[in-house]
């Protein structure tokens, strides 16, 4: 039998080998549950089924096993099959007769899988190991070995694939052919079943769960952990561990000392006080807190809204202002004053009144988000058109427009994209344009360039961002001054200096 290659390369001790296993404690309590099963006195029976002119050693059936699982963890049948087709899926015990790997409530024989072909030991079989268990098989002229339809495939694309070493594969699986013939027919028997379990699992039958693969986030975690060096300190005049020498404390200390610099003079508390050297190592990392993280070139390819959430991870004091500015906001969090909670009632009538309502019935909240941000206020329908009136103040509406057109135009049917982007051309980038919004030469020339090819959803984003950025630093700032966001945010004032005005022209008059 093949000895097939471990994760780590460990081979002598399972436990050694796959202690970092993000599914190493699953796995030790499986199996206390598996040796329990296979206790002779209070396990699930086994024994050798005789049949006609042959003998089926060392079986159990489904029914014996659900039974078996109802009875000590005092669960229900479902329960009992569900977590029954769990184990057999990796690979704990198997049904001798068939490739899919499930428990079924019957007759159906199972055999336990020997510890050695245990998912615990971390094996990590290779495609070259795989097609010399199939080239074995198809020199033993036996029934039980013939290989499956999707294991001939498989043979077939593997042969393709190490064309130049199949003689050396071949010769493997020879030799271990041989080695094979020479044990007791019982006892290969078993071991055959065994193997080809073991491979049911690493390789499965297609449309089966491939329960050997493995979350990239959780691998990555363990990436990270075993390449990390331990250290361990001296307590009391001795050591903890005999492998924590001083000289591994004072390398240690020197690498740290490589990577930053700047503290080199403190880390040399490392080699004779943990405690100096972990404080120090607390104040490096909340130095780091300050520090960016990302590159700036990158940010900037982010956008606004990502370079502003990012802002906010590395602050932690500004993350909690924002969260605390936009929590009146949330359904989530807090009830709306006016009208039932959507979230909790279905309704989306809340939603729907707020992008019908009038002017005059928006209410002062609203209003004021306009002033969180300039993303806020384009947000908002009503604020788009409050933002519009005061422009038109300014003789800059066309700023607006511009940008609302470009928006229109990246949800346009694929289509009319062409020809909603020379409407907006001839409206405010050509030259006979009545309505020309204040761009440089180098923006400009950048959309006629554009606009000779295939025109798309994309060609004005050079001069949307530029007329957005010129909005956001000089009208906006304007707007939130101006008296007409002012009696919006105080109706009640408004309403009062209306009446002193007309109570003074009625005396008058």
């Amino acid at each position: 039998m093949a000895h097939w290659r471990r994760v780590n390369g460990v081979e002598e001790d399972g436990d050694s080998a796959c202690s970092h296993h993000p599914h190493h404690i699953v796995y030790k309590k499986v199996e206390k549950l598996i040796q329990k099963m296979q206790d002779e006195k209070n396990g699930v029976p086994v024994r050798t089924v005789k049949s006609f002119m042959s003998k089926v050693p060392s079986v159990f059936t489904g029914a014996d096993l659900v039974q078996w699982l109802m009875r000590i963890l005092d669960i229900d049948q479902v329960n009992a099959i569900h977590l029954g087709s769990l184990l057999a899926a990796n690979g704990y015990f198997f049904p001798i007769t068939d490739h899919v790997l499930t428990l079924k409530d019957d007759n159906t024989f199972y055999r336990f899988q020997t510890p050695y072909f245990w998912p615990s030991n971390c094996w990590e079989p290779e495609n070259t190991d795989y097609a010399v268990y199939l080239c074995k098989r198809t020199m033993q002229n036996k029934s039980r070995l013939e290989l499956a339809d999707y294991e001939a495939e498989n043979l077939a694309k593997l042969q393709r694939m190490f064309s130049r070493k199949w003689e050396f594969i071949f010769m493997q699986a020879e030799a271990q052919a041989k080695v094979d013939k020479k044990r007791d027919k019982m006892e290969r028997k078993v071991l055959d079943s065994q193997e080809r379990a073991f491979w049911d699992v690493h390789r499965p039958v297609p449309g089966c769960v491939n329960t050997t693969e493995m979350d990239i986030k959780k691998l990555s975690r363990i990436n990270r952990t075993c390449k990390k060096k331990k250290m361990n300190f001296g307590a009391g005049g001795e050591r903890i561990s005999p492998c924590a020498s001083d000289s591994d404390l004072r390398s240690h200390s020197e690498e740290l000392m490589r990577t930053d610099a700047s503290h080199h003079e403190h880390l040399h508390f490392a080699c004779c006080s943990p405690i100096l050297f972990l404080k120090r190592k607390v104040e490096m990392q909340k130095a780091r807190l300050e520090k960016r993280q990302y590159k700036t070139s990158k940010v900037a390819e982010l956008g606004d809204i990502a370079f502003t959430m990012l802002r906010l991870v590395q602050r932690p004091d500004r993350l909690i202002s924002y969260c605390q500015q936009y929590r009146d906001y949330d359904s989530f969090l807090c009830a709306p004053t006016e009208g039932s909670n959507p979230w909790l009632s279905d309704d989306p009538s809340l939603w729907e009144a707020a992008t019908t309502m009038n002017l005059k019935d928006v209410p002062v909240w609203r209003v004021k988000k306009w002033g969180f941000s300039f993303d806020d206020l384009l947000k908002d329908p009503l604020g788009r058109d409050q933002f519009a009136k005061f422009l038109a103040k300014e003789f800059s509406q066309e700023n607006l427009r511009f940008w609302v057109a470009c928006q229109e135009l990246k949800a346009t049917a694929i289509s009319k994209v062409p020809a909603k982007a020379q409407e907006i051309h001839d409206e405010f980038l050509s030259e006979a344009s009545h309505s020309p919004i204040n761009v440089d030469s180098k923006v400009r020339e950048v959309t006629r360039k554009n606009m000779k090819g295939a025109a798309g959803r994309y060609t004005f984003d050079s001069a949307q961002e530029h007329i957005y950025t010129l909005m956001r630093s000089d009208s906006y700032s304007r707007f939130l001054k101006s008296d007409l966001y002012k009696e919006l945010l105080n109706p009640k004032k408004k309403q009062q200096s209306k009446f002193l005005h007309h109570l003074t022209s009625f005396h008058i008059g």
